[in-house]
């Protein structure tokens, strides 16, 4: 018989965990799962669950994100190239992951205790509020890239915002009112969206009050990490704006984002200082927002924006951060592999997005 390593011994029990949990959430609903049932029926410890996961909430978010995360990513598809028909697409998308009026199975209503838990308390709150912002400035930067050519576009994340306030709405209905609403009025109200005037505009930082990045020459030797946006190796050796931001100052990336050079590649490192506890969130809205995506975008609009879930800090890390919190706001521009300006604190986005290193290739440090 093979014995097997610790690290492989810690992953199949972690995965025992989850599927017993699975199975308890099905069964008894979130309020009512205990983990002592969840630890009998993977036929481990409590205290082996506890190991593996801080709570029942967190296990319960871990849950939902592999749920996302393990489901074959739908192929892409090109329902057309305007603004309307994707958000048409991207409702369609939504809606088809509600449970049905009809349908009493405990697996179609697994993620109904959701948003009640991440209500509970500030501590889920504030990060899902955040979570929320960059599925729309994400959603928002897609629809832009779609406006007819030779057309003013204009910053369209507010329309992505009203969108998803109303599939939000749409969700929790669904839940609590079976049978009350109505998918195909929602998907007519959402295409309709797109052609509000919400006199959206991008305001640039104060640039008063952001303090410039500060030059640097420090070596850039990037992990391996995944773009969870696209579920792919993420690009991180080219010329680009690393951010690294704690789940409280997500939506910041949005002035990297505006503010570099086309040619440039933005990544976003999400960083937590409870990533037991709020990564799988994480991870379950951006699984989410991936597959909806790919049914209602064509690739070939999607932003410049990679995503990484960088839980134990090692992309952080390379770029000069230590130490993280759900507060952290840094990011360092990189040219020709080095790390050439660093900024933090509000702003720090729009710093180091716009720094002469990057945009001149590091020519100006010269």
């Amino acid at each position: 018989m093979v014995r097997l390593t610790r690290a492989q011994m810690q992953e199949r029990n972690r995965s025992r965990v989850l599927a017993a949990a699975r199975e308890e959430f099905v069964e008894r609903g979130f309020r009512d799962a205990k983990i002592d049932n969840i630890a009998e029926r993977a036929e481990l410890t409590r205290g082996a669950v506890y190991s593996n996961f801080p709570g029942k909430q967190a296990l319960y978010f871990a849950v939902l994100a592999e749920e996302v995360e393990r489901a074959p990513d739908p192929p892409y598809r090109d329902p057309g190239n305007s603004p309307r028909t994707a958000l048409e697409e991207f409702a369609r998308a939504w809606l088809a992951r509600l449970p049905l009026a009809t349908d009493s199975s405990g697996a179609a209503r697994l993620g109904m205790d959701l948003i009640p838990e991440i209500l509970a308390a500030d501590r889920t709150r504030l990060p899902y509020a955040q979570l929320t912002h960059l599925d729309a400035i994400v959603l928002g930067l897609a629809l832009e890239r779609l406006h007819r050519t030779g057309t003013p576009a204009g910053r369209l994340v507010r329309v992505a915002e009203t969108a998803l306030t109303t599939l939000h709405g749409a969700s929790q209905l669904a839940a609590a009112a079976p049978g009350f609403v109505e998918p195909f009025s929602v998907l007519r109200a959402v295409r309709q969206i797109a052609d509000l005037d919400l006199d959206d505009r991008w305001d640039v930082p104060h640039l008063a009050l952001v303090r410039p990045a500060r030059p640097v020459d420090e070596p850039w030797s990037p992990p391996n990490a995944t773009d969870a946006l696209r579920d792919q190796p993420a690009r991180l050796t080219g010329d680009g704006v690393i951010a690294i931001l704690g789940l409280h100052r997500i939506s910041a990336v949005e002035e990297a984002v505006r503010a570099a050079p086309p040619d440039a590649d933005v990544t976003l490192a999400l960083v937590s200082g409870a990533p037991d506890e709020l990564a799988p969130l994480a991870r379950l809205t951006v699984a989410e927002l991936r597959a909806d995506l790919r049914q209602s975008v064509p690739s070939s609009a999607w932003p410049r924006l990679q995503i990484v879930h960088d839980t134990r800090g090692l992309l952080a890390s390379a770029a000069g951060v230590p130490a993280v919190s759900d507060a952290t706001e840094t990011a360092v521009a990189i040219s020709a592999g080095r790390i050439v300006a660093r900024a933090e604190g509000w702003g720090a986005c729009h710093a180091a997005a716009s720094d002469d290193g990057l945009t001149t290739g590091g020519a100006a440090r010269d």
